[in-house]
């Protein structure tokens, strides 16, 4: 009989600070900020012999690598409805229907979520994580959840797999 086991990634250095805004329509967003982020996972997994799960440090420098690429940036929405992104050389041309907002690129990143919120962020390091189903197999991982924390109390998290 296999014995399950809930591994976790939660730790102080599993962050990044970055700019962003949410938009609420193609006239309507929040003004420019930025939030603290803190980021955790929970990986669901079986108990291997030896009583562990697997080497979570990878995994760790896998989080504190996607940290790094999100750390003092302005994060851009690239699959938006309500959003175009124009290439415009060294900046990007944020437009929505009544304003256009310039970004150097140097200082912006552009995922492919459709919003910049919690729960989109979440979902899109989620899928950074599941990247080699092949990995995941080897180390026995069944299910993962990623929570994003914006340093207020808020959270947003994606799950995958048995993660109830």
């Amino acid at each position: 009989m296999s014995r399950l086991a809930i591994v976790k990634l939660h730790k102080e250095e599993l962050k990044f600070s970055a700019g962003h805004f949410m938009l609420f329509s193609g006239t309507k967003r929040e003004s420019l900020h930025g939030h603290d982020y803190q980021i955790s996972v929970s990986f669901h997994t079986v108990i291997k012999n030896n009583g562990m799960s697997f080497d979570c440090r990878e995994y760790k420098r896998r989080v504190l690598d996607i940290c790094e690429s999100l750390d003092y940036r302005f994060i851009l929405p690239g699959e938006s409805d309500y959003l175009r992104l124009e290439d415009a050389g060294d900046q990007w041309i944020a437009h929505l229907e009544l304003e256009s907002l310039p970004f150097f690129k140097k200082d912006a990143v552009v995922l492919p979520i459709c919003n910049v919120t919690l729960e989109e962020l979440s979902n899109w390091i989620l899928q950074q994580l599941r990247k080699n189903p092949a990995e995941l197999a080897e180390h026995h991982i069944q299910g993962m959840v990623v929570s994003v924390y914006n340093g207020r109390g808020e959270s947003g998290a994606a799950c995958w797999g048995t993660c109830n």
